[in-house]
């Protein structure tokens, strides 16, 4: 594409160009910027835009890659291959452009799944390894030379540090010497001109016999070098000299080994530049919240000479305007149409939607995304001209309407079926009536020709050109009669209807003055402009009452996807209750089962029969972990015929220490176990008292019973996101429920967080007259996050 340069910088392109040159990192990406230009080709468009795309992904998934460090190096390798020598920081500039290629050609080689166009551009980049490695073996950081750069040169410097410490040992001799101290305005070793002095008094001249190298700009001081160290410092300035021989033969051969390396390098600069662009793309797109357009070809229609171009914009922004305050405006060309007149009143907004148009189609051909809403769709133009604003000439002594039918006839002259023509005010600056034939001629001629165009005009004549002929559609930018001020709203398919008598009433006019001026104009005029006003007014109200539509269908859908996302947390929920449930059903499950096996333990201990003991473990194992609160009714064991006769296995006795009732479980030699409800203890003999069925009838309303056990809470108690006060209030009757169950211990989950939970729970158990001790659960039990406490027993 050969685009038009007074177009561009009438569309203002080179604006849009400037902003995103801003966003470069280096001044060879700064220069791919500014001669950034329009491309006619479909494919390479669409190549730039999938640059684009690719970038904006690539930075909203990582903000760690940059350009940092580049520098266009291109003239210093030009200076190298020429034969000069280049400066330390000009060696270390193109070390860290090398760098930095290095670093991004092997990061996008990682990431070449995910964006596969821009990790075949760094894929041209070159690293020149060796040419790194010297640049950083010869120079430090900072830029000086290394010692170990050459050998030579680290002899060079080994022999001079020597030489200037037997200098300077020298020179301290005479500081510390009485009779040359006094002599001196202050005793220290300084330099002039490379040369070690001592700073003598002026009125002491000759004192110490030397030579004169300078004197303080009061004349007060003289620096001498005494001649004792002439020699010495001959021999310190000798060394000076090699050294910078050895520097300069390092360097050269540095320089060669870059001017070999050259087109290597020279490469590599102009592929980071390309990169450059891409990224200040994809930044400028990101601030500009830009949307990736949709680039398509020409679909020219046999049967009609539409060239078949597409233009379909909507929410569209002039990106030079202010985002807060511009007015977004939708132009979509139809099936039908490639030529649309825009009327309308001045400032309304008409020559802000033909640039917002044109410089946007521009944008999308340099690969750049527009300010529009998404879905947007553009032809690729091979040509886009403008004819915008007062044209003006003094030194060309041009009136205005000669300015702009200049650059018509120029365009009219350039154009092809694939251009995009944008002209403003057709036919203005002459007389009305000619104007307007004009006019109608230039459009008749860009319909037979079949060019996509875009004109504002105030030329009433054009309102029924689209009426009368196929492929031309009328718009208008709307005006508000209330304020006297434009909307800035293009509207698509109703022309512009005059409000010069409606403007004028509001101001206040005398209404004989508006009668009269009605009753002069024609009576079809009036009549037009009435359905104008009508049909706009209806447009209006459609448009309100869509908006008010869409509205309540968004609102609609903001409900469904809330109740939804209620239903879904709700199921969530139940099954984790569920699960909560199953476990605890399942713990609950697994100690019914221990005390089972207790049991058929004792009874295998007491001499039960095995099929007893097969009969009670089957009974106990039918038992499923669908139950709420499993409890074990612990049998009254057959008295055994072969028991001591003292007392016997099974037998019911009185524990007077306990006051309660319990069977004899062990028999001892002094003492016996007794089970008591849950627990087992020993007595001695003289502490149970023997109860027969009578006896045990006859005292069941004195004596005291073990409290009768409730249903079991569960053995966990989850306070995960609950409150201080809230949890305590839990606590408190978790472990009141939790003691009248039975249960041995219990498992408080308070989880780690902040460990304010946890510190409010330990200080309420230390306190809690149910608790006997309490510790940190196991790392399997979620350590710091969980606290077991063991409650007292019941009995």
């Amino acid at each position: 594409m050969v685009m038009d340069e007074k177009s561009a910088q009438v569309l203002e392109l080179p604006k849009i160009l400037e902003q995103v040159a801003r966003y470069a990192s280096f001044s060879g990406g700064a220069e791919r910027i500014r001669a950034l230009r329009p491309t006619s080709d479909l494919r390479e468009a669409l190549d730039w835009q999938r640059e684009t795309a690719e970038a904006v992904a690539l930075f909203r998934l990582r903000s760690d890659i940059t350009l940092g460090g580049v520098r266009d190096v291109r003239e210093a390798v030009g200076q190298a291959a020429r034969g000069i020598i280049l400066e330390p920081t000009v060696l270390l500039d193109i070390r860290g452009t090398l760098r930095r290629a290095t670093t991004l050609k092997r990061t996008f080689a990682r990431l070449r799944n995910q964006f596969p166009t821009l990790a075949s551009i760094a894929e041209r980049l070159e690293e020149c390894v060796a040419l790194q490695s010297e640049i950083s073996r010869v120079l430090d950081d900072a830029g000086n030379v290394n010692d170990a750069a050459s050998p030579k040169l680290a002899l060079i410097r080994r022999e001079m540090r020597i030489a200037i410490e037997r200098l300077q040992s020298r020179l301290n001799s005479l500081i510390s010497n009485a009779n040359y101290a006094r002599y001196l305005q202050e005793q220290l070793v300084t330099q002039r001109h490379g040369r070690y002095v001592l700073p003598l008094r002026a009125e002491h001249k000759g004192k110490i016999p030397g030579i004169v190298h300078d004197q303080s700009s009061s004349g007060a001081t003289l620096f001498i070098e005494p001649l004792v160290t002439v020699e010495l410092n001959n021999a310190v300035r000798e060394l000076q000299l090699a050294e910078e021989d050895e520097i300069r033969r390092i360097l050269r051969e540095l320089s060669a080994l870059v001017s070999h390396e050259g087109e290597f390098i020279t490469r590599t600069v102009e592929v980071l530049a390309h990169l450059d662009l891409i990224f200040a793309k994809a930044q400028y797109a990101i601030a500009l919240r830009a949307t990736a357009p949709k680039l398509v070809a020409f679909q020219p229609r046999a049967d009609s000479p539409h060239p078949g171009c597409t233009i379909k914009l909507e929410g569209a922004r002039h990106p030079l305007l202010d985002p807060e305050k511009v007015v977004p405006i939708d132009l979509v060309l139809d099936e039908k149409t490639y030529i649309l007149v825009i009327t309308g009143p001045n400032t309304g907004g008409k020559t802000v939607a033909l640039k917002t148009v044109g410089l946007l189609a521009m944008m999308a051909q340099c690969g750049l995304h527009i300010p529009a809403n998404p879905g947007a769709e553009l032809s690729v133009f091979e040509g886009i001209y403008a004819d915008i604003g007062d044209e003006q000439s003094i030194e060309q002594s041009l009136s205005t309407f000669s300015a702009h039918m200049t650059n018509t006839i120029q365009i009219l002259r350039q154009a092809t079926p694939r251009s995009l023509i944008i002209l403003d005010e057709l036919g203005a600056g002459t007389d009305p009536s000619e104007g307007a034939a004009l006019a109608r001629a230039i459009l008749l001629h860009l319909l037979e020709r079949g060019i996509t165009t875009l004109v504002t005009t105030h030329h009433p004549e054009l309102k029924t050109f689209s009426q009368q002929h196929a492929g031309v559609r009328n718009a208008s930018v709307e005006f508000d009669p209330q304020t006297l001020r434009p909307t800035y709203r293009l509207i698509i398919g109703i022309p512009g209807r005059s409000n010069a008598l409606t403007i004028a009433a509001r101001l206040g006019l005398p209404e004989s003055i508006i009668n009269t001026a009605r009753s002069l104009i024609g009576v079809e005029e009036l009549v037009t402009d009435e359905l104008l006003n009508e049909l706009q007014q209806t447009r209006e109200e459609t448009r309100r009452a869509r908006e008010a539509a869409l509205a309540q269908r968004e609102e609609a859908e903001r409900l469904v996807r809330e109740l939804r996302q209620r239903l879904e947390d709700a199921e969530r929920e139940r099954l984790d209750v569920l699960a909560q449930a199953r476990r605890i059903a399942e713990s609950e499950l697994e100690n019914v089962r221990k005390e089972i096996r207790k049991l058929r333990h004792a009874l295998q201990s007491a001499g039960q029969s095995a099929e007893a003991v097969k009969r009670l473990e089957a009974a106990a194992f039918e038992v499923q972990p669908n139950f709420e609160s499993p409890s074990i009714s612990v049998p009254s064991l057959p008295i055994v015929e072969d028991a001591p006769p003292t007392y016997r296995l099974g037998e019911t006795v009185w524990v007077v220490p306990l006051r309660a009732e319990g069977q004899i479980t062990e028999i001892g030699a002094t003492d016996v176990e007794v089970t008591v409800g849950r627990l087992r203890v020993r007595a001695k003999f003289d502490e149970i008292e023997r109860r027969s069925k009578s006896s045990s009838a006859a005292s069941e309303k004195g004596r005291e019973k073990l409290p009768e056990r409730k249903p079991s809470p569960g053995l966990e108690l989850d306070l995960r996101g609950a409150r201080v006060e809230e949890s305590l209030a839990r606590v408190e009757e978790y472990l009141d429920a939790a003691y009248m169950a039975g249960l041995p211990f219990v498992r408080i989950i308070h989880g780690k967080g902040t460990g304010a939970l946890r510190k409010a729970i330990r200080d309420a158990l230390n306190r809690h007259p149910l608790v006997s001790k309490y510790q940190r659960g196991e790392e399997s039990e979620g350590g710091d996050g969980v606290t077991v406490v063991n409650l007292i027993s019941m009995s």
